[in-house]
């Protein structure tokens, strides 16, 4: 997204109209305009100014993306009771249809025991309760992925779009 169509979506984000931001940042209704479709850009103390009006940072009003936010929203005000009630796997198996398939074409047997040890050694070493084991693991093997993979995971793969499924292992 541009600099103009996050400042868009920052703004109707907040409820607020061009002519109020306007207002607030004494310039006209036609200069939020331009900054909206690119014509010209606020400086850089507009910038710091509508970001403390949009209640982001300044980065964030430079990479502002509205579907993240909102999943980024539903994320922290989803209950502990709601995520139980979701099964995942199903969820997640729309996108990665892997999820749905691999208990056929894995021994998934052949990895239980290593990836219990590796839990059970997490949760000895660093006093960490099971699922705290079972997050941080998780998060180690997605880091070894992405160094493989740079770039990949933000966007779906290829291999997802044309329906070919890469080789495991």
């Amino acid at each position: 997204m541009s600099l103009g169509s996050n400042l868009h979506e920052a703004r109707k984000k907040k409820g607020l109209s061009q002519e109020t931001v306007a207002d607030r940042l004494n310039v006209s209704r036609q200069t939020i305009s331009k900054w909206e479709t690119d014509e010209t850009i606020p400086d850089l103390l507009q910038s710091k100014r509508l970001a403390a009006l949009y209640g982001i940072k300044l980065d964030e009003l430079s990479s502002f993306d509205p579907e993240v936010e909102e999943l980024i929203r539903v994320v922290e005000n989803t209950s502990e009771k709601t995520v139980e009630k979701v099964d995942w796997n199903k969820v997640w198996s729309k996108q990665y249809p892997i999820l749905a398939q691999y208990k056929a074409i894995v021994k998934v047997d052949d990895y239980k025991g290593r990836l219990e040890k590796m839990l059970n050694q997490l949760s000895e070493e660093y006093g960490l309760n099971e699922l705290d084991a079972f997050l941080v693991l998780k998060d180690i093997l997605a880091g070894i992925w992405f160094a493989k993979h740079p770039g990949k995971g933000k966007k779906k793969t290829a291999g997802k779009r044309s329906g070919k499924r890469e080789k495991i292992g």
